[in-house]
């Protein structure tokens, strides 16, 4: 047993006193737990290495190697900037795909029905995604590295099959299978994130992920800038996915399964103790403190696998307040329709009386702008609150949705559409993007 006081080298604080943190005292204990063989120099060097002092990263308060917390972040990252791709290019693609002189094919005259088919077949997709990632998720039977990888794989084909669609059917079958990637990545790349980068940076890496995917509704606006009076323009838009596919497939085999969902499937400890050392970078080098915090996750783990689950417990009578709040939320964030002005603004500006080019560059202009609104979001949600943003953002998302509709009706100026389009957006990143 160590003693109750160790002895400190001139100036150097107590351990507990380092941080602060119930999270830095845990880990003291959990060493000292462990450390009966250890002299007291040789306790404090790990304690200074890896709960502070110099910075250590078992993903408290130290050190943060970015060497591999960075890969770990950008590639499962790139799930979410391929969605993002997806809805600011299917709007500059559906344009080039209906005009005779751009489609490049004999099948562009469609249909209303069949436009918005092309569009949201990628939503179909995600829906139909979605359900089996979270099937798949509850039986602990893939994996968050594993559905990424499927995800890329998904992502790819249906990136080649869009580009070399000979017919308006396999277009749609293409779309499918790209939405089925969406639905994948989505579900897995946030926990991915979670579970792998270390506390000090996960918030931070979480919101930042937003911001990526607002960087891939970018890129699909530029896409269609650049390419929108190219003959069969709209093949390039669509396949142009490929590329980051196959980066986030290489990624992701490079990288380590989360340990969590290891200690999940009831894998062995020791290899979820070697993925988290590997996903500690040079800080997983000391294995007292890399065992410390596998400690604190198999806890949690222990935790959660004994806690009621299932349905009955999410409708159970504590639940059911939270359980409509967030609901509402993301049913009202819907409605709203973010996501349809994002995948038709190119349309809509070209209804307004812009020429398609003007049209596509004024898209890109929305896109910039929605990324600066993204960002002023991350420095503003906490200091404002999130229910004053959300009730001044539906506001002005309100005003600013009838404004653009009275500007389509009485055919005014189409700058003032884009005034409008642009608070829409911009409103909507302050309140129901965050928040939700």
């Amino acid at each position: 047993r160590l003693p109750v006081t160790m002895p400190q080298r001139a100036g150097q604080p107590q351990p507990f006193e380092s941080s602060g943190s119930g999270a830095a005292r845990g880990r003291y204990q959990s060493l000292a737990r462990r450390s009966s063989s250890l002299d007291t120099d040789e306790v404090s060097a790990q304690l200074e290495e890896g709960a502070g002092g110099s910075g250590g990263g078992t993903g408290g308060e130290g050190g943060v190697d970015w060497g591999i917390v960075a890969p770990a972040f950008l590639f499962p990252a790139l799930g979410g900037a391929l969605f993002g791709y997806d809805i600011g290019a299917s709007g500059g693609a559906l344009i080039s795909l209906t005009s005779q002189a751009t489609a490049g094919t004999d099948w562009y005259e469609l249909s209303s029905f069949q436009s918005g088919a092309v569009v949201s077949a990628s939503l179909l997709g995600a829906l139909a995604g979605s359900a089996a990632a979270f099937v798949a998720g509850n039986r602990n039977s893939l994996g968050r590295r594993k559905e990424l990888l499927l995800a890329s794989v998904l992502y790819g084909v249906a990136a080649v099959t869009m580009y070399s669609a000979p017919s308006y059917e396999i277009l749609l079958a293409g779309r499918l299978l790209y939405g089925l990637g969406i639905g994948f990545a989505m579900h897995a790349a946030p926990a991915y994130i979670a579970e792998v980068v270390p506390s000090s940076v996960r918030g931070l890496l979480i919101s930042l992920k937003e911001a990526i995917i607002v960087c891939g509704v970018l890129a699909g606006y530029v896409g269609g800038a650049l390419l929108q009076d190219e003959v069969g323009g709209w093949r390039t838009m669509f396949g142009a996915a490929a590329i980051p596919a196959v980066l986030l497939a290489g990624g992701m085999y490079w990288l380590m399964e989360s340990p969590r969902f290891m200690l999940l499937a009831g894998q062995p400890r020791e290899a979820a103790m070697q993925a988290l050392a590997r996903a500690r970078g040079r800080f997983g080098r000391n294995p007292v403190v890399v065992e410390a915090e596998m400690d604190d996750i198999a806890a949690s783990v222990k935790i959660s696998s004994e806690a009621p689950g299932g349905f009955s417990a999410l409708l159970n009578e504590r639940n059911r307040a939270p359980l409509a709040v967030g609901c509402s939320l993301m049913l009202f964030q819907q409605i709203t329709g973010q996501p349809s002005v994002l995948y038709y603004a190119t349309q809509i500006f070209k209804d307004a009386g812009f020429p398609a080019n003007n049209a596509a560059q004024i898209s890109v202009g929305l896109g910039l702008f929605k990324l600066l609104m993204t960002g002023v979001t991350v420095f503003t949600v906490d200091k404002a609150g999130r229910r004053p943003l959300l009730l001044g953002g539906v506001s002005a998302m309100a005003a600013a949705l009838a404004a653009l509709a009275f500007c389509q009706w009485a055919g005014v100026s189409p700058v003032l559409s884009v005034v409008a389009l642009l608070i829409y957006v911009g409103a909507y990143q302050l309140s129901f993007g965050p928040i939700s």
